[in-house]
Parts: C-alpha cells; sequence; structure tokens
C-alpha cells in the first residue's frame, strides 16, 4: 500500500501564503496538496488554533508545515500541534524552500525531511550581486 503524499500548510500573517503559492505555479505549474491558513487582525489565538488544528487533523500523516517567521503566533501555534500530531514544522517560509518542499514530496514524507529542507531555506539566501562579480 502506498503512502498519501504529504500536504503542505503554510500559515502566514495576513494570508501572503496564499499569494506566494499561486505565484509559484507560474514556475511549478498546478500545485495540488498545498494551502495557507491566515492568521487576520480580527482572529484570536483560540480560533487560529482551532482552525489550524481542523486543517491538520485532515493531512496525511507526515505533512508539513511553514509559518512565516519564528517566535510568532502562526510558528508557535505549529510547534504546539507538532506535539499531538505527526507533522513537521518549518519557519522562514520562502519560495526557494516551497519549491524544495514540493520537489521533496515525491521521495517521502516531509516531516522526515525537515533537516534537509531546512538546509535548503539556509543556503537560498545569496547576495547575487556578489556572487555574480565573483564569476
Amino acid at each position: 500500500m502506498t503512502q498519501p503524499v504529504s500536504e503542505i500548510l503554510t500559515l502566514t500573517h495576513g494570508g501572503w501564503g496564499a499569494n506566494l503559492i499561486d505565484c509559484l505555479k507560474m514556475v511549478a505549474g498546478e500545485i495540488h496538496g498545498v494551502s495557507d491558513l491566515a492568521l487576520m487582525p480580527v482572529d484570536t489565538m483560540g480560533e487560529f488554533y482551532e482552525k489550524v488544528k481542523a486543517r491538520v487533523e485532515a493531512m496525511p500523516a507526515g505533512s508539513l508545515i511553514i509559518a512565516d517567521f519564528t517566535g510568532g503566533s502562526t510558528s508557535n501555534v505549529a510547534a504546539r500541534l507538532s506535539a499531538d500530531f505527526d507533522i513537521g514544522v518549518i519557519t522562514g517560509l520562502n519560495a526557494t524552500l516551497m519549491l524544495a518542499a514540493l520537489d521533496m514530496r515525491d521521495e517521502g514524507r516531509l516531516a522526515d525531511q525537515v533537516d534537509d529542507l531546512v538546509d535548503v531555506g539556509r543556503n537560498s539566501f545569496k547576495n547575487i550581486v556578489k556572487s555574480l562579480q565573483q564569476r
């Protein structure tokens, strides 16, 4: 029996993760199993937690949450849910990280590949002008 493909949930303040997902369709084509939940100013922490929990409960085991930044409400909720659910959690959402996660879904559970994805994210930041000048 094959294991279900890991899903990716982005948690972002104001919902900018949804815009990032739409933009990535220009590069990756149609994207399945990827969604964003927005923390909006009108949301209470309890409401946001329950929304995220309901989404995580519907995701296959081994799926991944990518929050926008460390220490914010989005990452705190994701970290809390990781204690009760078989999910991986990364903070520092960016396009390079998302594209890598999409590619790595074919290799197995994303929750098992968190360290590799963190390395991808860490290495995605470049001083491009300096890099080009050194060529």
